[in-house]
């Protein structure tokens, strides 16, 4: 009989949409002793699941990591009996020594600890809450203003001023003022590029538990009974034409994205073109071309590509505050007939 999980290091990284979560995971996963079992969790806002694809695409059959995805919303809400399900398998089959959790960058973070908190106090030991921000959105009252993007500094133990090398001057001085301000008392304040992390910020014990009252965590979504499973599309079988589409909409954000079983192929430079002209918040995607498996990654910055150990079937989702009609067909032009 399997000895019980118990007190199993855990660790939060946060953060709005685009500023480098997963990026931050995937150097932290290169940093694995190679004979630890580590777990991943990822909950995404859209239904398709491209995070955790994009990750395990990376990591070769024999890495000692194994990620499961939430997708369909914040991972307390509407996603919120998915996520216990999802975490429940994953921890079962990985016995990890270390679990990582990256709540969608658009979700509710203090109600995410709260669920652990009360359902899996003596299995998670949560050990350190980590939030990326950009500082440059400091300047931008669409950030500033948003519940979310607060609440996410609001619990952190570190606050982690990614992409720091496209600073100002006064970015670097801006967030550890808005951070004294808004942030807890012991919070610390790093800067760092493409999300290197220091293995050892892991283990750094909280000097005391995040403020959870029932003001600041409450929130309009509905929570699921028993009965109500949601199907999302990343579970839902491809129909006969070979792909499906999801939408998803919420906290003034709207989803649109594609799944395309692993018979339909890509064309690489067509498909590179049309990633290149989207206008969205946020971007990701896997794609099967004529080249062989990429992965792909939009934000205000940049559009990065970066090649594929592994790649089951095409998958793309772009957030927007709006959803371009056209985006459909001029994806299905980039098609291999």
């Amino acid at each position: 009989m399997a000895t019980p999980l118990r007190d199993i290091p855990t660790t939060i990284i946060t953060g709005f949409l685009g500023v480098g979560k997963t990026t931050a995971i995937t150097e932290l996963l290169r940093l694995k002793p190679a004979r630890e079992s580590w777990a991943v969790l990822i909950n995404e806002f859209g239904e398709v699941g491209v995070d955790g694809a994009l990750l395990q695409g990376q990591q070769g059959d024999d890495s000692g990591i194994h990620i499961r995805e939430v997708p369909g919303g914040c991972m307390c809400c509407a996603a919120g009996l998915p996520m216990q399900v999802g975490l429940n398998h994953l921890l079962i089959r990985a016995r990890p020594d270390r679990l990582l959790i990256e709540p969608t960058g658009l979700g509710h973070p203090k109600e995410v600890l709260q669920v652990l908190s009360d359902l899996y106090r003596d299995v998670l030991d949560v050990q350190q809450v980590l939030t990326l921000v950009d500082a440059r959105q400091l300047a931008d009252q669409r950030y500033t203003d948003n519940d979310t993007f607060n609440q996410q500094i609001a619990i952190a133990d570190c606050i982690i001023g990614n992409k720091s090398d496209l600073y100002q001057p006064e970015d670097s001085q801006r967030l550890r003022d808005y951070v004294q301000h808004h942030g807890r008392t012991h919070a610390s304040v790093l800067l760092t590029t493409r999300g290197q992390l220091a293995l050892s910020m892991l283990d750094r014990k909280a000097d005391a538990p995040p403020e959870l009252d029932d003001e600041q965590s409450a929130h309009p979504h509905h929570h699921l009974a028993q009965d109500e499973t949601p199907i999302l599309a990343i579970d839902t079988p491809l129909p006969a034409s070979g792909y499906l589409k999801a939408e998803n909409s919420g906290e003034g954000h709207r989803s649109v994205g594609w799944r395309f079983s692993s018979d339909r192929l890509f064309h690489h430079d067509r498909l590179f073109s049309f990633l290149s002209g989207i206008d969205a918040m946020r971007l990701k995607a896997v794609f099967l071309t004529d080249k062989g498996a990429f992965g792909y990654n939009l934000t205000n910055d940049a559009l990065s590509e970066i090649t594929l150990q592994t790649c089951d079937e095409s998958r793309i989702e772009i957030i927007n505050k709006i959803i371009d009609p056209n985006w459909e067909t001029q994806l299905m032009q980039c098609l291999i007939a």
